[in-house]
């Protein structure tokens, strides 16, 4: 069962550990900001980071020619031409395929914005949604509505695909029938052998994305992402980069900063992910934070009528507890005669605690699953995470763009069985529900694809102030993330916003948007420690 997340959508941000429940991907931080809609209407926090195909976008560019002796300052020089797409607008930029190495080849990065509705705009901001994998293209339609009016009276917003996602040059692995069996797939973790069939899997599968992908796959990095940014920043025709990232979105910002400070203008970064900490403390802090979220969850429903979870907080958690290790054993049935397997039921329940709004939806998905032994409203959640139609076919690249993006920008260990087993129970600990589920299975080691560099703490000496953003009670993104990342910037401010759910900006209060709104338009710094 994947491990949840930003991104992307949405989600949010670490390595998978293999397409097993006993594995982990990190939930997309689609839902809290804006995948909402989807989730009502059939959705980590944020945007639903889904790339859908529209007929008003542009063509990518065709045959770029910039780095063939390779010089930079040609994809530096280059003109952005603005189309009308719908209400908005859309472009292409090429980038180079290396930085390292120009002349290797060149990519297409897709952009789309919001023009400003105010009559003298300060510049453009460039938004991330999360993920990694998510589509900033896609958030810009939302950040409409999930901005503030004075926000976008005063910037033209735009968003792109990062490598690898969606219209951009992407990352692709074949059929959507092998994708869907890779990334639904609920194999057993009992035993050694379970965990080489599991390396076998994750191998095979990425081997199919090399195949597909060619040489762009080992160029999907964040920190090449970064890079591409300052090409943007420069295309756009900005000295400084403005920008509002969001979960992952938070990490590229913060890998520019530590690129490029002098070209750091008014930063947002929401729902922080903090770059220093080991895969380990990944894993437990995002199982930490959604047990925390659970438990929440648990509290508000029994306080109602109508909860299918009886007796106190530790009770109703074990009853969910039973529920997974039952569907583990037999899935459940569903209304469109597919069955619910233990992943896409972990899917289904962690993707709701994204966002307390969404809390309803998961005691009518429990109610269903308990009362009736049915699992639709699960798999309709599931699937509303996943970007899966009910045909297994898939709206978007956003999960196996997640898939590369993690693995090439995590180192992952390579452990025995028995000490991942060991793992898992120290993580069963702390997060006695899904705690194994986050830590117990193979992970990014067989991934054809080595990784690139070495995570660690980034200061960013010497650029502007950067408002971290920061949630007590985000399960994706635990808050001290946050307090971590503005401690580490040199020029870190950090503003708190005492709630539930991943990521504070458009969802939480006025206080919250007061301030990130005085700091992005006015270029007014809220005092650092500020408690909203």
């Amino acid at each position: 069962m994947p491990r949840p997340d930003a991104p992307l959508p949405p989600a949010l941000v670490i390595p998978t550990a293999g397409p097993s429940r006993r594995r982990g991907a990190v939930l997309r931080r689609a839902v809290a900001l804006g995948a909402g809609a989807a989730l009502l209407l059939a959705g980590c926090v944020a945007p639903k980071e889904q790339a859908t195909v529209d007929p008003d976008a542009p063509p990518p560019a065709q045959e770029p020619t910039l780095g063939q002796e390779g010089d930079l300052e040609a994809f530096y020089a280059q003109d952005v031409v603005w189309e009308e797409c719908g209400e908005l607008e859309c472009a292409t930029v090429t980038a180079p395929l290396s930085w390292e190495d120009p002349e290797q080849g060149e990519i297409t990065l897709a952009l789309r914005r919001a023009v400003a509705t105010g009559g003298e705009p300060l510049g453009s901001l460039v938004v991330n949604p999360g993920g990694p994998g998510g589509s900033g293209y896609d958030f810009v339609e939302q950040a409409t509505s999930l901005f503030s009016d004075r926000l976008l009276e005063a910037y033209h917003v735009v968003g792109f695909d990062p490598r690898g996602v969606g219209r951009s040059s992407a990352v692709d692995c074949g059929p959507d029938e092998v994708v869907d069996a890779f990334l639904t797939a609920d194999p057993p973790f009992e035993s050694p052998q379970d965990l080489e069939d599991q390396r076998r899997m994750l191998r095979e599968f990425g081997e199919a994305c090399r195949e597909s992908t060619g040489a762009l796959l080992e160029h999907v990095d964040t920190g090449s992402a970064a890079r591409d940014m300052d090409l943007i920043r420069a295309v756009l025709g900005e000295d400084q980069l403005d920008y509002a990232g969001f979960s992952y979105g938070t990490y590229l910002g913060a890998r520019y900063a530590e690129l490029f400070p002098e070209n750091v203008g008014r930063f947002l970064l929401d729902a922080a992910m903090d770059p220093s900490v080991t895969l380990d403390e990944l894993v437990v802090g995002q199982a930490i934070g959604f047990e925390n979220a659970l438990t929440a969850y648990v509290e508000d429903c029994q306080a109602a009528r109508g909860c299918p979870l009886s007796g106190g907080v530790e009770s109703g958690k074990q009853q969910i507890a039973a529920l997974m290790d039952r569907i583990q054993r037999q899935p459940l049935d569903t209304a469109t005669g597919d069955e619910l397997n233990a992943t896409l039921a972990f899917y289904g329940i962690v993707v709701t605690l994204y966002d307390d709004d969404f809390w309803y939806l998961l005691t009518a998905a429990l109610d269903e699953a308990i009362r009736e032994n049915s699992g639709s409203i699960l798999l309709e959640l599931a699937n509303a995470y996943l970007g899966r139609t009910t045909e297994g076919t898939y709206e978007s690249n956003m999960m196996i763009a997640f898939q590369a993006i993690n693995c090439i920008d995590h180192t992952s260990p390579e452990r025995t069985f028995e000490e991942i087993q060991a793992l898992a129970d120290e993580v069963a600990q702390e997060a006695p529900t899904f705690g194994r589920d986050f830590a117990a299975g193979a992970g990014c080691e067989a991934w054809p694809v080595p990784p690139r560099g070495e995570r660690g703490p980034i200061e960013a000496a010497g650029a502007a102030p950067i408002l971290v953003v920061g949630t007590t009670g985000d399960p994706a993104t635990p808050y001290e993330w946050s307090v971590a990342l503005a401690e580490q910037l040199e020029s870190g401010v950090l503003l708190t916003w005492e709630g539930e759910g991943h990521a504070a900006y458009g969802r939480s209060n006025d206080c919250v948007l007061d301030a990130v709104d005085d700091y992005l338009v006015d270029g007014l710094v809220p005092e650092d420690g500020l408690v909203c």
